[in-house]
């Protein structure tokens, strides 16, 4: 199933509103409400991402699809959802990858917030009618490597890191509709929004603990064309990883305010 591009609502960008301060009281009910968070492996957690949602009060309603956990039939219960990454690919013909990718469509519909990161960038992508595929030359993005905003990004939500995480051998075009944020060298497409819903490329959610891992238990991934080697992560990570925390501390609270009036109004 593939959305429409005409149920993606206004590209107007609105800047994204500063985090509520720690404590702030909650003034709505969105804020009371759970997240939903698809993970891909037994062992997956959704990191900075997890953490930063919880600073700002979500439950976090965590489910494997891929593991036998339905998905809700509506995510009205729920203030927004988000796919993480995994080894797999979104063109692969497993029936709970066909499964994820088909009902992204409900949140399209329901104009709630989703964001989709790696994997779950390319499953929102391929809803709404992109192709995902490997890089023409085979390269692969592991480690640390250069993004730019767009001056819809900027406006969107500005002071985007210099450079950011990535773990990727596949890469995505602009959907259909679509308004790209981030753009980058080797895979054009960094960021990309569709309504109330966002995709990016690299990976925001990765911990230290999660580098350390993915480093170790991956660590063939390393010599794949493009791929850093493992020390150039943890040296770069020294250098950029301020920034990028500091964005997704801002992006996360944005995204969850940034809802259409047509789907705020439904409620």
């Amino acid at each position: 199933m593939s959305l429409r591009t005409d149920r993606l609502g206004g590209a107007e960008v609105v800047p994204f509103p500063r985090r509520r301060a720690p404590g702030a009281a909650a003034s709505d009910r969105e804020s009371r409400l759970p997240v939903l968070i698809v993970l891909h492996q037994e062992s997956s957690t959704p990191g900075r991402v997890g953490n930063a949602l919880r600073a700002l009060g979500h439950r976090l309603d965590i489910r494997r699809p891929r593991f036998g956990d339905p998905l809700p039939e509506t995510l009205q219960a729920h203030a927004g959802a988000v796919f993480f990454g995994g080894p797999m690919s979104a063109n692969d013909s497993e029936d709970y990858i066909r499964r994820e990718i088909d009902w992204i469509e409900i949140p399209l519909r329901e104009q709630r917030p989703f964001l989709g990161i790696c994997l779950g960038a390319q499953m929102l992508a391929m809803q709404l009618g992109a192709r995902v595929a490997p890089h023409p030359d085979a390269l692969t993005q592991i480690g640390y490597y250069p993004i730019r905003p767009t001056a819809a990004g900027q406006a969107l939500c500005p002071d985007w890191p210099a450079q950011v995480y990535h773990w990727h051998r596949e890469g995505f075009e602009l959907p259909p509709g679509a308004e790209l944020l981030a753009e980058g060298d080797d895979f054009p497409v960094q960021a990309f929004r569709a309504g109330s819903a966002f995709g990016v490329q690299f990976h925001p959610d990765v911990t230290y603990a999660m580098m350390h891992c993915w480093t170790t238990r991956s660590y063939d991934g390393l010599s794949a064309p493009g791929a850093r080697q493992r020390h150039h992560h943890f040296a770069d990570r020294a250098v950029y990883d301020v920034a990028e925390r500091a964005w997704l501390d801002h992006f996360i609270g944005g995204w969850l305010a940034h809802r259409p009036a047509l789907a705020q109004a439904a409620e």
